[in-house]
């Protein structure tokens, strides 16, 4: 059995290794899923980023082909307020205009996590509230100029610079980060079962 994270992302490399401390011997290898990330329409923000994260498992295996018996963990996370999906920024002056809403509001950030082996799939949703403190027009300028906030859903990372802004969370802080720990040792322990 291999396990496979289809993601190449640092954050959710590390993330994923901690998860698996207490599998024997446990490691794994990545893979970078490509998919189509447009919503539905009249889809919910839940909804959605449980279905990309099972799609971006199921991709995933497709690419897992080589290693035997894959499992193959899929995330993804998205900054939502009032409903509202903020995606990436495409350029400053989004991110300006993001961070603005962001400023002294509370937001949720929903990451979704699923496993699949081909056979069975699992998936979990993880919602945080996130409150932002005030930030001036000042703050955000000089964060943006930091280039920071613009690969990043929501235009910041909470594990960095972005973390400054950050009053107070209520939920799971590695959710924020991008994978959360306690959902995905529950997936890993169902799949293991399964």
């Amino acid at each position: 059995m291999t396990w496979v994270l289809a993601s190449t992302s640092p954050r959710r490399k590390q993330l994923f290794a901690q998860a698996g401390f207490s599998i024997a011997h446990f490691s794994f290898e990545q893979v970078s899923p490509d998919i189509d990330e447009t919503p539905f329409e009249d889809e919910s923000a839940a909804d959605y980023v449980v279905r990309l994260a099972l799609e971006k498992a199921q991709a995933g295996l497709v690419l897992a082909a080589p290693f035997t018996h894959a499992k193959v963990l899929g995330s993804d996370t998205s900054v939502v307020l009032n409903g509202k999906i903020l995606g990436k920024p495409n350029d400053a002056a989004d991110a300006k205009q993001i961070l603005q809403q962001l400023s002294g509001h509370t937001h949720q950030v929903m990451t979704g996590v699923a496993v699949t082996d081909g056979i069975r799939s699992f998936t979990r949703l993880c919602v945080t509230d996130v409150t932002f403190c005030d930030i001036s027009d000042a703050d955000i300028e000089a964060y943006i100029a930091t280039q920071e906030p613009m690969d990043k859903a929501g235009a910041y990372g909470i594990q960095a610079l972005g973390g400054c802004f950050v009053e107070s969370i209520n939920g799971s802080y590695s959710a924020v980060v991008g994978l959360p720990l306690v959902e995905t040792r529950q997936l890993m322990q169902l799949m293991a079962k399964a």
